[in-house]
């Protein structure tokens, strides 16, 4: 018996082709759907990428993912949030320096704290200040208060500056020419304010206060203690237009209550 010839039936393609075609055309299918449904407006298309690029919060406080004006004008103060954080960090550059130089004379140390509405700058009375004196002698704090007052400069105008001066229960001395310490406080407290008016920092976002020895810091039972609550404060913090209208009126309300 002889041998057959091999069968002449066409070859077929594998049958994974088929179905890897067939998914290819409904991929095909779905995005032209996706692109008849679609508007092109390049207004809203330039507006998301102009929010996603200054703030990326364009879907921040719900689900709308409409693109509106007022949208993009909630986005900006981020801006003003992250050149603020800028200046921050300049301020403790400033202030890890000035500790570098403390290191030689084992001194107290400047500290930054941050507070609910704004940062606190502390300035070591010792390092400042003479024992019951509010003159500035210390070169190296002059140059560090005006260095302080060229970064506030660049720090937004809604930012104040609360100079704020504070001492230890002890009396100033017989040496002093300050008769308490109310006095004393308060002394240091301007004497500071001036030099950053020196520096360039404007008169109307700055005032000087003197709290004595009744916001310690630490204990006063002890030297550490006491010299901790002897410092000047720089407290930056922003105060609305609000806040001071409601005052005045409340000002004015009490006057004239006192009046009748």
């Amino acid at each position: 018996m002889g041998k057959q010839k091999p069968c002449d039936c066409p070859k077929c393609l594998p049958a994974w082709l088929a179905a890897f075609g067939d998914l290819m055309s409904l991929l095909l299918c779905f995005f032209v759907l996706l692109l008849s449904m679609s508007s092109m407006d390049a207004k809203k298309i330039s507006e998301a990428i102009g929010s996603l690029a200054g703030a990326m919060s364009v879907l921040e406080g719900g689900t709308k993912t409409e693109i509106s004006k007022q949208r993009i004008l909630e986005s900006t103060p981020i801006e003003s949030r992250e050149e603020s954080s800028s200046q921050v960090n300049r301020i403790k550059q400033a202030i890890a320096e000035m500790n570098e130089m403390m290191e030689k004379g084992k001194g107290p140390a400047v500290t930054l704290k941050e507070s609910e509405q704004g940062f606190i700058l502390r300035l070591p009375a010792s390092l400042v200040f003479k024992p019951g004196e509010a003159k500035i002698e210390n070169e190296d704090a002059l140059l560090f208060i005006k260095r302080i007052a060229l970064l506030v400069q660049e720090l937004p105008n809604e930012l104040e500056v609360s100079v704020r001066g504070h001492t230890d229960n002890q009396a100033p001395g017989r040496n002093s020419p300050f008769q308490d310490n109310w006095d004393l406080s308060a002394g240091r407290a301007i004497a500071v304010l001036k030099e950053l008016l020196l520096g360039g920092v404007k008169a109307d976002r700055m005032h000087a206060a003197g709290f004595a020895d009744f916001r310690p810091e630490a204990s006063n039972e002890t030297v550490k203690g006491r010299e901790k609550n002897r410092r000047v404060e720089l407290y930056f913090y922003a105060r609305k237009n609000e806040e001071k209208s409601d005052l005045k009126k409340s000002i004015l309300d009490k006057a004239q209550a006192l009046n009748k």
